[in-house]
């Protein structure tokens, strides 16, 4: 009997086979450009976003279809992705804030969000979309005038899972 049952023991072990299970996750939280930024240039040393100064806001829309399972964070520019040579040291300074809610649920988020470095970070606990806009300012170091030509720089904007 005990020979049989480890025959059995043998026999079950060399019929194994892993069998594999795969699945694919999709966010549910996306993110779009809502509008692009465009930097004034109100005097020689300053490039802005400022509106008042012929900057445009850039807005970034988080539209989120499951509640309380993600961040929202945006980290305004700290230098620049393309510039002319010739800068001397650029300082940036920025901040990002809501600017429009689609759910009334989400008008709390401006007075909780959290502000660590160059990153703002909202806990998306209501399913819907959320326009931020989030100012830069560069400044040329010294008050030395910034080299004509092309200057662009990055917000990121990202959704983390919790």
């Amino acid at each position: 009997m005990r020979k049989l049952a480890l025959l059995l023991l043998v026999v079950g072990v060399a019929n194994a086979a892993d069998v594999p299970i795969e699945g694919t996750v999709q966010s549910r939280c996306t993110i779009d450009t809502d509008t692009a930024g465009v930097y004034g240039n109100p005097n020689a040393y300053t490039l802005t976003t400022a509106p008042a100064s012929g900057g445009v806001l850039p807005v970034t829309r988080f539209d989120v279809t499951l509640a309380d399972a993600y961040y929202a964070r945006v980290t305004h520019p700290s230098s620049f992705s393309t510039a002319p040579a010739g800068n001397a040291t650029v300082t940036f300074t920025g901040s990002t804030e809501v600017q429009t809610v689609g759910d009334a649920g989400m008008s709390g988020y401006e007075a909780a969000k959290t502000t660590f470095g160059s990153s703002t970070q909202y806990d998306l606990t209501v399913a819907g979309s959320l326009w931020l806009k989030t100012s830069s300012e560069a400044t040329n170091g010294g008050d030395k005038a910034f080299p004509s030509g092309t200057y662009r720089a990055i917000v990121v904007a990202e959704c983390i899972a919790k």
